[in-house]
């Protein structure tokens, strides 16, 4: 059986690599041509991400075969399409990359074919829209029994995709029930932790509520760390004794970012306010405005610590440690720990920033100014939530 990747992303690349190590034949699809001719050569592109390295050597340009060209996969039976879906200034999710690639696998597709989407989607996309862009290109009816249509969300987090895959629980369900039950039995050659849901609109549920629940928790844990604040309670004493079998409260921060836990709960956000029911997504918005709203927290206590310094407040020089949206991930996607340290400059302030991950050219090209921590007066460490005086008081 010969399986088509299509996008060799973060989490693209490592699903081919582990099918292609459990002895099927894959053909990865993406349209950087450079990424896919050092796959080929067998060379990582995500060194950072754990065990990826060692199935990039053994199968890349063997077992593995990256290309450009949507053709060469013509003779798979399964297309598994994992590209990405962005959204808007108004959070409205933008299909036009998810579409191109299901049109372009309906055009390749015979009877009997599966497809699999595994991006995170809003509930209701397979069987709304992507079995329509099939159907349109390659004139095959699912209601006929001539393809098959199925949904199973990625669960994996960059660095630890491979053992994710190789252990995390994975739900996949069909638009109809033939569909899941073939894409059950595909996907347990592979993915040994795995479960057969009742529908693709239910998996697509679970995976967007999974983030919804994150969001919401970090939200709960702003909270409770600014009314801590106020009241002079260490909050993370506190916590330490709060947590236990029926409680766990999460770990505050500067909000929340990455591709994944700020974007879905608008998913559900978005359907009920086109359905005008407001009040059911009410406690998601309310968390995703004060994960986002936490950039103004800490810029006014970064301020409040400046003019403890003997300096004019304009020339106290301020690095925040630390930009990237996730400690030892090198991504900057909805960063608001980027966010603050923009703020901070906006509001006249003499900023900087360091990050580990990122040399002094990477930050200059970003418009950013980059400054060594020990050469700043005031640190804020992004990652530990700390505030560190270099300058005198």
């Amino acid at each position: 059986m010969q399986t088509a990747v299509i996008g060799l992303g973060k989490a693209g690349l490592p699903l081919a690599g582990v099918i292609a190590d459990n002895g099927f034949e894959v053909i990865g699809v993406d349209i950087d041509e450079r990424r896919c001719e050092g796959i080929n050569r067998g060379k990582n592109p995500i060194p950072e991400e754990m065990g990826l390295d060692e199935l990039i050597k053994r199968h890349g340009g063997k077992d593995l075969i990256a290309t450009a060209n949507y053709e060469d996969a013509k003779d798979c039976e399964v297309f598994i399409i994992i590209v990405p879906l962005f959204t808007d200034e108004n959070n409205i999710p933008d299909y036009r990359i998810m579409e191109s690639a299901f049109r372009n696998v309906g055009r390749l597709l015979k009877k009997g074919d599966l497809v699999v989407l595994e991006t995170t989607v809003p509930p209701m996309t397979t069987d709304k829209l992507t079995r329509v862009w099939i159907e349109e290109e390659s004139d095959l009816s699912l209601e006929r029994g001539e393809f098959y249509l199925a949904y199973s969300p990625e669960r994996i987090m960059t660095g630890y995709s491979i053992s994710r895959l190789r252990e995390f629980p994975k739900v996949v369900g069909g638009v109809n029930r033939e569909s899941g039950v073939k894409a059950f039995e595909i996907y347990k050659k592979f993915i040994p932790n795995l479960h057969l849901v009742s529908s693709a609109r239910i998996a697509e549920f679970i995976k967007v509520i999974e983030g919804c629940y994150r969001d919401v928790n970090i939200g709960l844990a702003n909270e409770l760390f600014k009314i801590a604040d106020e009241l002079d309670v260490d909050f993370y004493e506190a916590r330490e004794y709060a947590n236990h079998e029926y409680c766990h409260i999460h770990l505050p921060s500067t909000g929340v970012g990455g591709h994944c836990i700020p974007v879905y709960p608008w998913f559900l956000v978005k359907e009920m306010e086109k359905r005008g029911k407001f009040s059911h997504a009410r406690l998601l918005r309310t968390s995703r405005e004060v994960n986002d709203e936490m950039i103004e927290y800490w810029a006014e206590k970064i301020v409040l610590e400046c003019m403890k310094l003997n300096k004019p407040l304009n020339e106290v020089k301020i690095c925040v440690k630390g930009i990237t949206f996730r400690e030892g991930v090198k991504e900057l996607y909805h960063s608001r720990n980027l966010a603050l340290a923009r703020l901070l400059s906006e509001k006249g302030l003499d900023v900087y920033v360091y990050d580990e991950l990122y040399s002094r050219e990477e930050v200059e090209e970003m418009g950013l100014r980059y400054l060594e921590p020990e050469k700043a007066d005031l640190v804020f460490d992004c990652i530990g939530l700390k505030i560190d005086w270099r300058g005198q008081r």
